[in-house]
């Protein structure tokens, strides 16, 4: 093969859709790389990977695993990523830092679909990528047909660069292209070397010749000599193999059963000779990594039993030593890690990825240096569009909770919580509800805190539809000074989206200067739940007249005096509630968009019109507006139509009013909670 690239710590980060095998595919790498001295499996629930106690309950990944290995002399990091859709937030974050990323697929047509947004991003930002092909070992698996369905679904050429041997229904090796050398499998061992059978020679001859001619686009000097019918040496081969890999322009295709560890050495031999160093990685995170200078990129923040809060980083260049200071904050402490197991480092240089302690300022996405002062390009989190509200079981746990939410947002980006004053709810948001019950797991395995989940309220509104005016007056009597507050109101309706506006018409001194405002903020205390039982807007208040006496009158009588007003003359201005209801922005492969347009019609949705997506080939989007009260689910169902893929954002737009039985209900409903 060619020769190498140089032997700085590299990173490679292993993506793919849910039960592809990417857990049991790195098992596999740290077995044969010596990192581990026994393979483990999902069922048995030892493996280095999915350590968490939310991962083997789920028998799934639920969160970045990280572990590092030496292969024949060199040092490799291994980041194996969820592969739920709910939680890509990891995968996007890893393959940010990795010099290659693994994107491992099973060999069916049925599933191309699910890795296309992983290849998406993987195109946009030209990250080398191999494809790797795992259960190759069922019988009805074909290299052939999953390449034919995933080629729809990137910009970058798949070249296939091994051709399966098959003994009747199983496959049980195969021929290296570039090489032109046949091996038969033999699981963790090293392949056996054999003489390239006779049933494949065609196949093999025809899958090489693609292959070059794939690499030609890529390289005018190949080019020329497929031109002039001139076979290229192996070993220049190998060259453009590397080059094109290295550079992003194709993407590479190879096969094996990481469960039996059949072709796992031939995806380590390729990485080790044509994976990049540290320094391509960070030319695309947006900085050079020359000089001394020390510079790391945080890509994962955990809290890690007594060790607390861990930022893994990779370092781009110079060194980082145990106690150094980066961005302000003191390295509490070094840590290589394999899976959950960390072990105590002096420092990390260019390539390492290490987890630094104790940096409590520190998050993911930050770019750490003794000045803090560099900067990079780090993408956005994932916008949340899925939510529930909490509550702790116990109330003496209610303190704890705000904390403990803060924490599991400062280790996964695209989780949040807020607390929502109108419906007096604990909301967090995330990428869906299988993403939102792993987060209270954790609550619960990790801060010992029991919380309840219910359907978030909608923040329902109400305004009036008529003008009233109302004369109230407070009076009371007891022993030595009393309270005396007399008002006339004018209560309108404003245009939708007006908010509130309170004036006054006062002149002669009837009420005094003073307490006027008192006046405002008696209408405004009323407005917090009006005679619907929901906050109140889209009105304009006038104080119009009143009277006040001189010994009894204060602050407190003209505001009780105001929230009657209110309360006797709201009733009478024909209460109207009011929905929010939000802009949607749906994004789906174009062959379920029909689909899509029943969702939104049987949602009480509205659509606006639909477009090809800007840079993604075969997929629309599609605008509507949307009740907030129809949109909780709908993640569900427009995933359970698209395989998977289909995503949207949101954002607020306006009020709408709701009248008839619904509108009935739902104020029954709401007051009904409220006894």
């Amino acid at each position: 093969m060619t020769d190498k690239q140089s032997s700085a710590p590299r990173c490679t980060a292993l993506v793919g859709p849910y039960l592809s095998g990417k857990t049991t595919l790195m098992e596999s790498m740290l077995f044969i790389s010596g990192a581990i001295g026994r393979r483990g499996s999902i069922g048995e629930g030892n493996t280095v990977g999915d350590a968490s106690p939310e991962a083997r309950a789920r028998e799934m990944s639920t969160e970045l695993n990280v572990a590092h290995a030496e292969y024949l002399g060199e040092s490799w990091t291994f980041l194996d990523c969820p592969g739920s859709i709910e939680l890509s937030q990891d995968a996007y974050n890893a393959v940010m830092v990795a010099d290659a990323a693994v994107l491992v697929c099973e060999p069916s047509t049925d599933k191309a679909l699910t890795i296309a947004p992983f290849l998406k991003f993987l195109d946009d930002r030209k990250i080398p990528t191999i494809l790797f092909l795992n259960k190759m070992d069922h019988p009805e698996a074909s290299a052939q047909a999953a390449i034919e369905a995933i080629k729809d679904y990137t910009q970058r050429p798949l070249v296939l660069r091994e051709v399966p041997i098959r003994e009747g229904e199983a496959v049980t090796g195969f021929v290296e292209l570039a090489g032109e050398r046949a091996f038969k499998w033999r699981g963790d061992q090293a392949s056996e070397r054999i003489d390239t059978p006779d049933s494949v020679k065609g196949r093999v001859e025809e899958a090489r010749q693609n292959m070059l001619e794939s690499l030609a686009d890529f390289d005018d000097v190949l080019l020329e000599k497929l031109l002039e019918d001139e076979t290229p040496p192996i070993e220049e081969v190998y060259g453009y193999t590397t080059k094109v890999f290295r550079e992003g322009g194709s993407i590479p295709v190879l096969f094996g059963s990481s469960v039996n560890g059949n072709g796992v050495r031939r995806l380590l031999k390729a990485l080790r000779h044509e994976t990049p160093g540290p320094t391509e990685a960070a030319q695309r995170l947006g900085f050079e990594a020359s000089g001394g200078d020390t510079v790391a990129q945080v890509f994962k923040t955990t809290q890690a039993g007594q060790t607390g809060k861990l930022s893994l980083a990779r370092v781009v260049s110079g060194e980082i030593a145990d106690g150094m200071t980066l961005n302000g904050e003191r390295v509490g402490g070094l840590f290589r890690m394999l899976g959950n197991k960390q072990e105590k480092i002096a420092k990390a240089g260019p390539g390492d990825v290490a987890g630094l302690a104790r940096m409590e300022g520190v998050k993911t996405g930050d770019t750490l240096s003794p000045s803090g002062e560099v900067e990079t390009e780090w993408p956005a989190p994932l916008k949340p569009f899925y939510s529930m509200a909490v509550h702790a079981e116990k109330q003496a746990d209610e303190v704890k909770l705000p904390g403990a939410l803060a924490k599991l947002a400062e280790e996964d980006p695209s989780f949040s919580f807020v607390s929502v004053k109108d419906t007096s709810q604990l909301v967090i948001w995330g990428q869906g509800d299988q993403h939102l019950q792993i987060a209270v797991d954790r609550l619960r395995n990790r801060y010992s805190l029991e919380v309840s989940t219910v359907r978030p309220r909608v923040p329902y509104k109400e305004t009036i539809a008529k003008s009233v005016s109302q004369h109230a007056r407070h009076k009371k009597q007891s022993g030595g000074h009393g309270q005396f507050g007399d008002v006339h109101v004018d209560i309108k309706p404003l245009p939708r989206g007006s908010g509130f506006n309170f004036d006054d018409k006062i002149s002669g001194g009837v009420v005094p200067k003073q307490y006027i405002p008192s006046v405002a903020n008696g209408v405004k205390d009323y407005m917090v739940r009006g005679p619907l039982g929901f906050p109140v807007v889209d009105i304009s208040v006038t104080l119009t007249d009143g009277q006040f006496h001189a010994v009894d009158s204060s602050d407190m009588a003209f505001k009780a005096a105001a929230q009657l007003a209110m309360r006797e003359g709201m009733p009478k201005c024909g209460p109207v509630l009011l929905e929010p209801i939000f802009q949607v922005r749906i994004t789906l492969p174009n062959e379920f968009t029909s689909k899509i347009q029943r969702v939104i019609s049987g949602r009480r949705g509205q659509i606006l019109g639909f477009d090809a997506k800007p840079g993604w080939t075969g997929w629309d989007e599609v605008s509507a507006q949307m009740p907030q009260s129809e949109m909780h689910d709908l993640i569900n169902e427009l995933r359970s139509i698209t395989l998977g893929v289909g995503t949207f954002e949101w954002e607020f737009d306006h009020l709408q009013e709701i009248t008839g039985r619904l509108s009935d209900d739902i104020v029954a409903q709401h007051q009904a909670e409220k006894k």
